[in-house]
């Protein structure tokens, strides 16, 4: 494989990094490298894809990733970024949030000691819990001059903010993250950490501390904190955060989240979130370009994050119900992808089944049509289908045997408006 630091500067993932040169050529044998993520939710989002997909770079390069939960962080706060202090957490639900999160990472690093290189996942409340606050502002907090942490970015921020301001416990994080960098390179020879660029402050703040205690030599690499050509944050929508976890963020809507990405965002997001090689980017660039309604490139960065994420099988039935919904054979699609349509889709209706509707009675009734006279001006000039057929004859009886699985109807009004219909005999499902 290419020397990792070539590998991330093709894919614009290197923001900065403390002595380049000599960094290369620490990497030109394997080392320890760590990554931190504070557990300040059940379940990772996109946005923490960049920095670990990061480290499972290195970890096919050949080295050895640490992964390290904020058990102890995770509790203070990290206040880069933050416009106000976050909300404390308890120790349980912390535990409770490391837990769930340990399984999304063996999606994202490969912990298998069957390997040379295996990842490992360390939280950080296993050096600090026993540590007394008398030894812990003795033997670290005087590395650190006040000077010097109030001159970072994300401590500054917050002090100029005179309504906010910063207190003294996420004041303190800039000493725990530091004391973290020094605890990995003293037991596990760690000496790189990577993380977003919104965290140089605190990982120059551990190079310092490793240098003070340690008398040792270690390194920072930053990665940008992505966002759309549009300058809106990205892995939002306007639900919140696309979560990795299926129970927050279903597979189907992961996948449609991707699968929308603009035309001018998506090559970029190639390089960042998927591992495809160069030659297959360029590929990608050159069909995008010849037939961009097509939407290639989209299509296989959201079949790639979707395999990465939820797996290859959840990835093709998602895919299938995608493409089904909009063009293809609904009849061809399970029941289960048709139900996860109907939970995630906003233009959908359920109506009682038993009773024989014609289709302007449906279209007008679920709202998809503003009025009878006008309904069926649209349904006689063709601008109507059913289950992806067109129609053109109003009164056109919509019975049992039209419906997909015994309860499910698409009617759909030219190409962009919807409506998908589910036919239940049980009351209080009825809106």
């Amino acid at each position: 494989m290419r020397h990792i630091l070539e590998e991330l500067g093709w894919r614009g993932l290197v923001e900065d990094c403390t002595g380049r040169e000599e960094l290369a050529r620490e990497l030109a044998r394997p080392v320890t490298l760590y990554c931190g993520f504070d557990p300040t939710a059940d379940s990772l989002h996109v946005g923490n894809l960049v920095p670990l997909l990061a480290l499972r770079r290195f970890q096919l390069a050949g080295h050895h990733p640490i992964a390290v939960a904020g058990g102890a962080t995770g509790a203070i706060g990290d206040p880069s970024g933050k416009g106000a202090e976050r909300a404390l957490l308890s120790r349980e639900e912390i535990g409770h949030n490391i837990g769930r999160i340990k399984g999304q990472l063996t999606r994202l690093l490969d912990f298998s000691e069957g390997i040379g290189n295996p990842a490992r996942l360390l939280d950080n409340a296993g050096w600090t819990e026993e540590l007394g606050c008398l030894d812990f502002l003795r033997d670290i907090g005087k590395h650190f001059s006040i000077n010097m942490m109030v001159a970072k970015e994300s401590v500054r921020a917050r002090m100029e903010d005179r309504d906010s301001g910063i207190s003294y416990t996420e004041f303190s994080y800039m000493i725990l993250q530091a004391l973290d960098f020094m605890q990995l390179q003293r037991d596990h020879g760690c000496i790189l950490q990577i993380g977003g660029s919104d965290q140089w402050g605190n990982i120059t703040a551990g190079i310092d501390l490793c240098r003070k205690k340690l008398g040792r030599q270690v390194h920072g690499l930053t990665l940008p904190l992505i966002t759309n050509a549009d300058g809106t944050k990205f892995g939002k929508t306007a639900e919140g955060a696309v979560w990795l976890d299926p129970a927050r963020t279903s597979p189907y809507k992961f996948y449609q989240f991707w699968i929308r990405t603009a035309d001018r965002d998506v090559i970029r997001h190639l390089r960042h979130f998927t591992f495809l090689s160069r030659e297959e980017i360029g590929a990608l660039e050159r069909r995008h370009r010849e037939a961009p309604h097509r939407r290639p490139a989209q299509k296989r960065l959201a079949m790639e994050m979707t395999t990465l994420i939820h797996g290859r099988d959840a990835a093709w039935e998602v895919r299938q119900a995608s493409e089904a919904f909009f063009s293809g054979d609904l009849e061809k699609l399970s029941e289960g992808a048709l139900f996860q349509f109907m939970q995630e889709n906003p233009n959908c209706h359920v109506f009682p089944a038993g009773k024989v509707r014609t289709l302007l009675d449906l279209a007008v009734e679920s709202g998809l049509l503003p009025s009878r006279s006008q309904g069926r001006k649209i349904i006689m000039s063709g601008g109507m289908s059913v289950n992806n057929r067109k129609e053109t004859d109003p009164s056109l009886p919509i019975d049992s045997s039209r419906l997909i699985h015994g309860h499910y109807l698409l009617l759909r009004k030219g190409k962009k408006d919807h409506m998908m219909l589910r036919f239940t005999e049980s009351p209080e499902l009825v809106r």
